[in-house]
C-alpha cells in the first residue's frame, strides 16, 4: 500500500472556487455544499489529537484553515498515545490525525537505523495498512530527544546519548509507551551498547511536559524524553537549563509532521487544505506556537491555531 501525497494548494485558491461554485449553483437543486462533498463517507472532517499540546495546536490549525474553506469540521482532543488514537481512526470515530513520521512509520514496521527523511518516507509507503493513507510532509519536525540537567552533563560528561553509560544507574522520565519504542530502553541498549540492568524507566503520562521536567529538576529522573519542540520551563515559568544529549548513531528517526486520515473518507480538496498549510509550517513555528500554550502566556491552542492560520493569508 503507498501513502498518497498529494500536491499542495492553497487554502485561498480553494476557498474562493468553493465560493464562485456556490454562486453558479440552482439554489433549488440537490446539490452537494462546501465540506460535504466526499471521497468516501459524508461530509465532516473528524480530526483527533493525541493526549500532548502541539498535536493539538496541529489538530486546531487544520481545523481552522479547513473551516475557512468552507469545511464541517469536529475535533475530538487529548485521545490518548498513539495506541489509542490509531486505534480510533482505524475504527472511524475520527478520520483524520497529526502525526510524526519516524514514529508513525516504526509503528506499524521497520525503518532501517540512521534512516533520513526520504529514507521515512519511502519506508511510511509500504509500512501504511490499506485502510489509512498520509499526507504531505511538514518541513517542521519535533523528535524525541534525552535531555538531562546541566548540572548532570558537567558531572558525568555526557555529550551523547551513549554517554548515559557513564552513570551506574539510569532513570529515564518518559511517557509509559516508551518502553516499547525503539528508541527506549531497548535502542539504548541495542544502538549504544548501555547494559540493560541499568535502566529504569519512570513512567510520567504528560509527553514530556511540566511533570517530566520536574521530575528531572527534582532529581527524581537522571534523564527525560523530551520533544525537540517542547519548552522545558521551571516552576517559575522560565526556560530550565537542560542539555538535549546528542544522537550520531541517529537512534531517534526524523519526525516531520504529516496528517493521517482514512483512505476515502475526506471530503474532496480537505486533504489539498491541510497540506498547503503543513508546506509552511516549521520547526521553529512549533516551538513559538509550544511555548504560548505552555508558558507565561497560557494561549489556547484553538487561540494559537486561529492567529497562525490568519497570519498565512
Amino acid at each position: 500500500m503507498t501513502a498518497r501525497i498529494t500536491k499542495t494548494a492553497s487554502v485561498l485558491a480553494i476557498a474562493t472556487l468553493t465560493l464562485a461554485s456556490c454562486a453558479n449553483e440552482d439554489p433549488t437543486a440537490t446539490t452537494t455544499a462546501p465540506g460535504t462533498g466526499t471521497e468516501g463517507a459524508q461530509g465532516t472532517v473528524k480530526i483527533g489529537t493525541a493526549n500532548f499540546p502541539e498535536s493539538e495546536i496541529i489538530g486546531q490549525i487544520w481545523a481552522e484553515a479547513l473551516r475557512d474553506a468552507g469545511f464541517d469540521v469536529e475535533v475530538t482532543s487529548g485521545i490518548g498515545s498513539r495506541e489509542v488514537y490509531i486505534t480510533a481512526l482505524e475504527e472511524g470515530s475520527i478520520n483524520l490525525v497529526p502525526e510524526y513520521s519516524g514514529n508513525l512509520t516504526q509503528y506499524f514496521g521497520d525503518l532501517p537505523a540512521g534512516a533520513d527523511e526520504d529514507a521515512v518516507r519511502d519506508a511510511l509507503k509500504s509500512a501504511l495498512p490499506e485502510e489509512l493513507e498520509a499526507g504531505d510532509f511538514a518541513p517542521g519536525e519535533s523528535k524525541d530527544a534525552y535531555r538531562v540537567t546541566k548540572e548532570t552533563a558537567e558531572k558525568f560528561n555526557l555529550v551523547t546519548i551513549g554517554d548515559l553509560d557513564n552513570l551506574d544507574t539510569i532513570t529515564i522520565a518518559a511517557p509509559p509507551e516508551f518502553t516499547e519504542r525503539p528508541y527506549g530502553p531497548e535502542g539504548l541498549t541495542g544502538v549504544y551498547g548501555i547494559d540493560a540492568s541499568k535502566i529504569t524507566v519512570t513512567p510520567i503520562s504528560d509527553g514530556g511536559g511540566p511533570l517530566t521536567v520536574a521530575a528531572l529538576l527534582e532529581g527524581k529522573a537522571d534523564a527525560a524524553n523530551i520533544y525537540t519542540t517542547s519548552p522545558a520551563l521551571n516552576d517559575d515559568g522560565e526556560e530550565a537549563d537542560l542539555v538535549t544529549l546528542e544522537d550520531p548513531e541517529n537512534l531517534i528517526p526524523p519526525q516531520n509532521i504529516l496528517p493521517l486520515y482514512r483512505a476515502g473518507e475526506l471530503p474532496d480538496g480537505a486533504l489539498d487544505v491541510i497540506n498547503s498549510v503543513n508546506a509552511t509550517l516549521t520547526t521553529e513555528d512549533l516551538v513559538s506556537m509550544n511555548l504560548r500554550n505552555v508558558g507565561k502566556e497560557r494561549a489556547e491552542p484553538a487561540q494559537i491555531a486561529k492567529e497562525y492560520v490568519a497570519d498565512r493569508k
